[in-house]
């Protein structure tokens, strides 16, 4: 089942990066900003009760913080061993209508991966994702927090995975996820589910379409430098020898990223939670291990990760600016929060 997995998925890749297909028609692209301007990203949050209750105060001080024009929230809204209710997800969808700014919101493991999980509520991890789609994306096209224009994939049955350009930069927010991005087995079960096969299948292929379609509208339109926000670490630096076994479906999707940052001129930023530890690498350099790992033929050495923090450690937000005009084009700080 495993082997079969990765030649269906690398098929998928392949398939996907011959395609030329346009963006969905229906979506459209946030207006373009030829100056500076900045974001904030967090990730993995609330984690708790005490998280759950001092994330308002957290997002008010975001609003406040005048240099921000919008947010990114890298997924995970909640943690692994609690319940993945209706209730919750109401909850934190009415927190995230307080935004003063754009929220551009990319689904996280912990929501619908993992709630299989006793601890979960035992749901059926597909069905909670079709709930998760229908609570917080319920305009395609429209980011949450204040409504902002965005390309969205909803045509496609993705409306999670979304573009935009900004400050010419290109970004893209890709449905990834941990857990071997959901290949995981769910309780009761030792390998994928048919159905568990076919979601991931489907959705790699769309996250390879919308990676690759952020780096053609940089090349077309001569932007300074491609941005990927995804919630699966892929490269977590916190797990020694790891097993390829944990990691293989994200194979195709890292071997489409060193593909497309290889041939970009500019630097390529990845921006994940997942491992919840501030990190900063840059892992398909020359000297990478994870070359190897995911058997990648080309260096990327343009591709920087930014690990941000979360859980226990989210007492923080990333301020992000963009300097179109610098060689590096980003720079950051990480901003503690005050409550």
């Amino acid at each position: 089942m495993r082997r079969r997995s990765i030649v269906a998925l690398t098929a998928c890749a392949g398939i996907l990066l011959l395609s030329t297909a346009a963006a969905p028609a229906a979506a459209r692209p946030a207006a373009a900003s030829e100056g500076g301007s900045t974001f904030a990203v967090i990730g993995d949050t609330p984690y708790g009760d005490a998280a759950l209750a001092a994330f308002p105060a957290q997002i008010g001080q975001i609003n406040a913080d005048r240099r921000v024009s919008w947010v990114n929230h890298l997924g995970d809204i909640k943690n692994g061993s609690s319940v993945c209710s209706d209730t919750y997800f109401a909850q934190i969808k009415q927190d995230f209508d307080t935004f003063a700014d754009p929220l551009v919101y990319t689904i996280g493991d912990n929501e619908w991966t993992d709630c299989h999980r006793p601890s979960n509520g035992s749901y059926n991890p597909l069905e909670r994702l079709a709930k998760v789609r229908q609570v917080f994306f319920p305009e395609p096209g429209r980011t949450l927090g204040r409504p902002a224009p965005v390309l969205s994939y909803a045509s496609d049955g993705y409306p999670e995975n979304i573009r935009y350009v900004h400050s010419r930069v290109s970004f893209a927010s890709v449905h990834i996820v941990g857990s071997n991005n959901s290949m995981a087995p769910w309780t009761g079960h030792t390998t994928a589910t048919p159905e568990q096969t076919a979601e991931v299948l489907g959705r790699t292929a769309a996250a390879i379409r919308t990676i690759h379609d952020a780096f053609v509208e940089a090349r077309k339109r001569h932007l300074a430098s491609v941005v990927l926000l995804t919630q699966a670490d892929m490269f977590d630096p916190t797990v020694s020898n790891p097993p390829f076994a944990d990691y293989y479906a994200f194979e195709p999707i890292v071997q489409a990223i060193a593909r497309e940052s290889a041939a970009f001129r500019g630097p390529v930023y990845l921006f994940n939670g997942d491992s919840h530890v501030f990190h900063i690498d840059r892992p398909l350099a020359a000297d990478s291990d994870w070359l190897a790992f995911y058997h990648v033929p080309s260096v990327a050495a343009n591709l920087h990760r930014i690990t941000v923090d979360g859980s226990g450690n989210a007492t923080d937000y990333l301020r992000v600016t963009i300097h179109p005009n610098d060689a590096a084009v980003l720079s950051w700080t990480r901003v503690p929060f005050t409550n």
